[in-house]
């Protein structure tokens, strides 16, 4: 029996391993954390993460050939295939600050895989990560690795937050990148045979490992030019009289362009986006490329300028001023059908809006009062902290009231904002 073992319990390696454990019976998989609380919801009938179908495919699965730990050394020393699935958050002071991604945990969980390892392995990047990351990593493991063969794969996700298990299941393709020698085609054609159980073998891409971490990058700066793109467009819209959702949906019935991530919106937030896009501008900045650099850049300053643009035309239709206003926010998470709150515009909004002494009443079904209370209360850089390095209590804040009902959060507003629809 193959051993599949993942480091990191979050919203990639949770999902991904429940899935691969329900479509490949004969392969053993554990998901490790270092954070117990997670790991403990985890194991219990109330999973850390919200994703629509996710709670019966670990129903199915866990105790028979799917198990969640904190014994994280003893299942990366026994696993066969070490899938790391670490937060890689932008990195807030040093070189590259404010850019570049931290691989902090990433280097963490190498150096942890190299001390522990007796048997060779097969070292997936499953976090999205700089090109060349692989090249690192791979100092790392040979430098410690006591005569142990390890070769490393990048498999980067493109799953969609709502949708995670259904991509999961029927996923467009699945993105393999190795070295392209013999051990590393051995090492793609182990993992290809993993997801062979159930995905297409022709929708299975093999790349050399550069490609595979660029197209992770590239994928998510596309999707995000797409939607700051029809956000400006939606400026122009305002300004000229005309509806935005006409011009989209024109637009969108040109089979090369498309209709999908088309819809105007306050911006565009989650876990990926913003910090890929950077990573990328960093990466054209250290390798020559200002123009380069410069134009993925605008695809952020046109989102932060849509949030702004939301919150000055909200002040303006109410006379210039909200303050002590009570004003409906319909939607936190960045997205629907997800509880994930990582760079949701709704925090910028918000902000903006209790920054003019604004009264929020705040409904999502998804995302608890704690986690809006600590998303408004608590700075980006403490956020991107792992939980357990987190503030134990945010300070709650008195402008804000969370409510379990669309119809509650509405009575008596002066405004109706509805936020997590982007795409």
């Amino acid at each position: 029996m193959v051993k599949i073992c993942c480091i990191g319990a979050g919203y990639v390696g949770g999902p991904t391993m429940a899935v691969i454990a329900l479509k490949c019976p004969d392969i053993e998989v554990v998901v490790v954390d270092i954070f117990e609380p997670r790991i403990i919801a985890w194991n219990s009938d109330h999973l850390p993460i919200y994703e629509p179908g996710l709670d019966d495919v670990v129903k199915q699965c866990r105790g028979k050939n799917l198990f969640f730990s904190t014994d994280v050394e003893k299942h990366v020393a026994e696993a066969d295939i070490v899938f790391v699935s670490v937060n890689t958050p932008t990195k807030t002071q040093g070189l590259g600050a404010g850019k570049a991604a931290d691989l902090t945990y990433w280097e963490s969980a190498a150096r942890m895989i190299a001390d522990v390892s007796k048997t060779d392995k097969i070292v997936v990047e499953k976090s999205t990560v700089p090109v060349k990351t692989a090249e690192a990593i791979e100092k790392i493991l040979t430098h410690n690795s006591k005569g142990i063969n390890f070769q490393i794969l990048s498999n980067p996700e493109f799953l969609a937050e709502g949708t995670a298990i259904k991509d999961l299941f029927n996923p467009d393709r699945v993105l393999i990148g190795g070295r392209e020698t013999p051990e590393g085609q051995k090492a793609i054609h182990a993992l290809k045979d993993v997801y062979a159980h159930w995905v297409p073998v022709e929708q299975i891409i093999c790349t050399n490992l550069w490609s595979a971490e660029l197209s992770k990058l590239a994928a998510n700066a596309f999707l995000a030019q797409r939607i700051s793109s029809v956000n400006a467009m939606s400026a122009l819209c305002e300004a000229t009289g005309a509806d935005v959702s006409q011009v989209s949906h024109a637009i969108g019935k040109d089979t090369r362009i498309g209709s999908k991530f088309l819809n105007a919106s306050v911006g565009f937030g989650g876990s990926c986006f913003q910090k890929d896009i950077l990573n990328l501008v960093y990466i054209c900045e250290c390798n020559g490329l200002p123009e380069v650099a410069s134009y993925w850049k605008q695809v952020i300053q046109v989102n932060e300028y849509q949030k702004t643009r939301f919150v000055n035309r909200v002040v303006s239709s109410m006379f210039n001023t909200i303050s002590g206003k009570k004003i409906a926010i319909l939607g936190f998470a960045f997205k629907k059908d997800t509880g994930d709150t990582r760079e949701t515009p709704a925090i910028g909004v918000c902000q903006g809006l209790l920054g003019d002494k604004a009264m929020l009443r705040i409904y999502d079904p998804q995302v608890s009062q704690e986690q809006i209370q600590r998303d408004l209360s608590m700075q980006k850089s403490e956020l991107d902290r792992p939980p357990h390095l987190q503030p134990a209590s945010p300070t709650a804040i008195k402008q804000v009231a969370c409510v379990w009902d669309a119809y509650e959060a509405a009575k008596g507003c002066s405004w109706d904002l509805h936020i997590n629809r982007v795409g």
